[in-house]
């Protein structure tokens, strides 16, 4: 790391200093032509620090008022008092410290009659740096005095330049740690010292990250200004450098040092995570000691304003990943929170539906079972009174049996809702032949239809692919059998068809009973529902078969309902499912 308070610059070369362009710059401001041409004779061969002399003339004080705003950069200003007035050359004192405001520029009065402007006056009361009568200013004389002026012109013009420079640090160095991006700050930089060197030249800001993370020394341009401002934001020295500039930049790094060359400066900046700054400069004129201390300083800053905007962007860096975490975490919480209402519905469904099955056991196996008891008292007595023959019992038990067989199915329809109503157990469908399925259903319920001389009538095609579950499927071709039988009249007729429309496969089922009431059809298939038709055996009825099945067919994407056109006798309900799977794209499909 290199001491930032250790100034070290490159030897300067004698080429470096071009003497033909850098002059120190006099005014003459006198009436008198001879003056003129006396001064330029006696400081012809005038040269100091290697400059030599420029001479410009006035021959009035309104002449001399344009010259100093053509020519602002004069150093000292030899001045007569007396021109087209007695008092010009002092009033002219007066428009160069007051309206020009230059304080730099060093005023020499000579004049031929010092009675008119006594000396101690005009010392007094002006600000002028040295007081001469024409008469006492020899070739010597004039030569002490202009290099005594020249010299306190130079000190006033560093201590301007530093005054300036160090206000310009302050500016660059707030300006550059409100820097955000490396982008920005590199453009900033470049900015900064064209503003204190009060140039505009051509640059760019080279970045050499020699940390184990950046892989050795990886070689970045992360800015450029001039004719380099239109090259991308970052890219290897192989591709963006010429040779001449990858030698000073080298250069720069190897002497961890400034080096200030005849064309092209380069600036080095180090900083304490091991990366090194080079800011490369074309075209800089020569640099005055003041102006390189001036960079210097500005450059000690820099490593610090670089430092910060690498953790800048860093902790950019971990607000984006903490952002990222803290919508991922939210997701996680809506999805969590999601779950948590759909096992709170759940849990509701659950628990209304124990209160409404403890309801249903209360009423409708209340009498079933009273019924069994009744038989079994009855057959006790038989027993006791030694009146049980086999042919009394045999009627008192087959009176117990039909009680049991409905208490039997109303526990099967109400474990099927139970099941129905598991909202987290899926269906498996397959294709399968919804007339085959239906054909093994109705050999199931003949004996059913038997007792109550029934008949059933199916028909179907060869074959009707349907896409569905066969166990939940055939539960709700029972339901739907099952409820026709139980409405239809003894003796009746139960119709079942299977056909195949289109893309679908169409059940129909319709039987002969009393049909459906206008006021049953909004409760059709509501859970423990009462119909206005009544069982036609005496069978009886949870009012969840219907519901049952309906669950079941739109669990599969399908349609159940009934389609009767009008009130009447005899219901007709019909099953429409998918006859192939769906799309992936499609609706009404279930996996």
């Amino acid at each position: 790391m290199v001491d930032d308070d250790l100034i070290v610059f490159a030897e300067e070369t004698r080429e470096e200093i071009d003497t033909d362009r850098r002059r120190w710059k006099i005014a003459v401001i006198d009436d008198d032509p001879a003056v003129h041409d006396g001064t330029r004779f006696a400081l012809a061969d005038y040269a100091l620090n290697g400059q030599r002399l420029e001479i410009v003339s006035a021959y009035s004080a309104a002449e001399g008022r344009a010259l100093l705003r053509a020519h602002p950069d004069v150093a000292v200003i030899l001045l007569d008092v007396v021109m087209e007035t007695e008092t010009a050359g002092l009033d002219l004192v007066e428009h160069i410290r007051r309206e020009l405001r230059n304080d730099v520029v060093r005023i020499v009065l000579r004049t031929g009659q010092p009675g008119q402007a006594p000396e101690r006056r005009v010392v007094v009361e002006y600000d002028i740096n040295d007081y001469k009568a024409k008469t006492e200013l020899t070739a010597d004389k004039l030569f002490t005095t202009i290099t005594a002026a020249l010299r306190a012109h130079l000190q006033l013009t560093r201590l301007e330049e530093s005054r300036r420079g160090l206000e310009l640090i302050i500016d660059a160095a707030t300006a550059l740690f409100d820097t955000r991006t490396m982008r920005r700050f590199a453009e900033g930089v470049l900015t900064q010292v064209a503003a204190l060197l009060e140039v505009d030249c051509a640059g760019m800001l080279v970045v050499r990250d020699a940390s184990r993370e950046a892989g050795g020394d990886a070689l970045a341009v992360l800015a450029g200004s001039g004719v380099y401002a239109s090259r991308p934001d970052r890219f290897d020295a192989t591709a963006g450098l010429d040779a001449d500039m990858r030698r000073l930049i080298e250069t720069a790094f190897a002497e961890k040092r400034h080096c200030f060359f005849v064309d092209r400066s380069v600036l080095y900046v180090s900083t304490a995570a091991g990366r090194e700054i080079a800011v490369l400069l074309d075209a800089v004129p020569h640099l005055s000691p003041t102006d390189r201390a001036l960079v210097e300083v500005f450059c000690g800053k820099l490593s610090v304003a670089f430092e910060n905007v690498l953790l800048y962007e860093k902790l950019q860096d971990i607000n984006v990943e903490l952002e990222r975490r803290v919508v991922e975490r939210t997701e996680e919480l809506i999805a969590a929170n999601r779950r948590l209402s759909v096992q709170r519905e759940i849990l509701r469904r659950a628990n209304a539906f124990k209160i409404e099955l403890l309801g249903m056991i209360a009423h409708d196996l209340k009498n079933p079972i009273g019924a069994i008891l009744g038989r079994a008292e009855i057959i006790e007595e038989l027993i006791d009174r030694g009146a049980a023959s086999a042919s009394a019992l045999k009627e008192q038990v087959a009176k117990i049996a039909a009680p049991a067989s409905a208490m039997n199915r109303m526990i099967v329809d109400l474990v099927g809702q139970a099941t129905a109503d598991a909202l987290d157990i899926a269906i498996h469908p397959t294709t399968l032949d919804l007339g085959d399925l239906t054909r093994e259903v109705i050999d199931l319920m003949r004996p059913i239809a038997g007792a109550k001389r029934q008949i059933l009538d199916f028909s179907a095609d060869a074959v009707t692919p349907a896409w569905a579950d066969p166990d939940r499927m055939r539960e709700a071709v029972e339901n739907l059998v099952s409820n026709a039988l139980k409405y239809g009249p003894p003796g009746g007729r139960v119709e079942i068809e299977v056909r195949r429309v289109a893309d679908r496969a169409v059940l129909t089922v319709t039987d002969q009973g009393p049909g459906l009431a206008p006021q049953d059809f909004d409760r059709l298939f509501g859970k423990f529902q009462r119909l206005s038709a009544q069982p036609t055996g005496g069978e009886h009825s949870t009012g969840l078969g219907l519901s049952i099945a309906k669950q079941i067919v739109e669990m599969h994407g399908g349609h159940i309902g009934a389609i009767n056109a009008d009130p009447g006798p005899g219901t007709v309900f019909q099953i429409v499912l998918l006859a192939a799977a769906p799309e992936p794209s499609g609706e009404g499909g279930a996996s």
